[in-house]
């Protein structure tokens, strides 16, 4: 499906209202998905990559996300503030950022069929971690806290936060090896992405990935994105974890490819 033009560096701005009824709707599925994921649901966020990527092009769906991952942020945080404390998150944050800013330099130089390339590999690698952390997790929990390993994450988290907004695996599997708390992920992450996300903003605005027709889409699936929240707290008591997880692995095998090689 080609990309709606919402703007990007170099070229004409569309209205995100010139796009037909059914782009719309799909984009608010997106949305819909990435509200769920923020509640219990993390790895339903793929499919927003996906989605939006498709229907907007790879290198503007990292501008059109990157609001509604902070509006998510805002309304997180403060449900998991009590877990915690900045004093987790400072350590990770000076590799994290050095990764973002390195990888705003490469963003600036793809065309969208090389984004769309980047992003697919990045959902591929993120299920391989995703699987690693399921089926090896008695292997990742005995490799070492290190520096090394510490900043290796915070270089991954970076630059797939920067590229696809897709670092959420990453962070879950230095979790795991940190043997970090539920309580503690949850704290750490909610301030960590907040933070990350924030910081952000200005990059992918002088790259004009975000800019003013980009942040009506925004304001057109806010609703979607708030209903999603609000049905994933309920589904998460519905929905079979396991069922979810398989078809979960099956649709990001298939983002991935489908944005790699198609």
């Amino acid at each position: 499906m080609p990309g709606v033009g919402i703007g990007s560096k170099g070229s004409a701005v569309e209205l995100p209202f010139d796009a037909t009824l059914p782009t719309l709707a799909l984009a608010a599925l997106g949305a819909f998905c990435l509200g769920i994921s923020k509640t219990g649901f993390p790895g339903l966020a793929i499919l927003n990559v996906l989605i939006i990527a498709e229907l907007f092009g790879a290198k503007n769906s990292v501008g059109v996300i990157l609001p509604m991952l902070i509006v998510c942020d805002l309304l997180v945080y403060p449900l998991f503030r009590k877990y915690a404390s900045w004093s987790q998150v400072w350590p990770l944050v000076p590799v994290i950022l050095f990764a973002v800013v390195a990888a705003y330099f490469l963003l600036d130089h793809l065309d969208d069929h090389a984004a769309r390339r980047v992003i697919g590999g990045i959902i591929l690698f993120m299920l391989a971690i995703q699987l690693l952390r399921e089926f090896k997790r008695e292997f990742l929990e005995h490799l070492p806290d290190s520096r090394g390993f510490r900043w290796f994450s915070c270089l991954l988290i970076g630059v797939s936060t920067m590229l696809a907004n897709a670092a959420g695996p990453v962070f879950s599997l230095y979790a795991l090896v940190h043997k970090m708390k539920k309580e503690d992920f949850l704290g750490v992450g909610a301030r960590l992405f907040l933070l990350v996300n924030l910081f952000k903003v200005p990059f992918l605005g002088q790259l004009e990935l975000i800019n003013r027709e980009s942040l009506k889409l925004n304001l057109f699936l806010l609703p979607a994105l708030l209903v999603g929240i609000f049905t994933g707290g309920k589904l998460i008591r519905h929905v079979p974890q396991r069922l979810f997880e398989i078809l979960l692995y099956v649709f990001s095998a298939i983002a991935g490819i489908r944005l790699l090689f198609f």
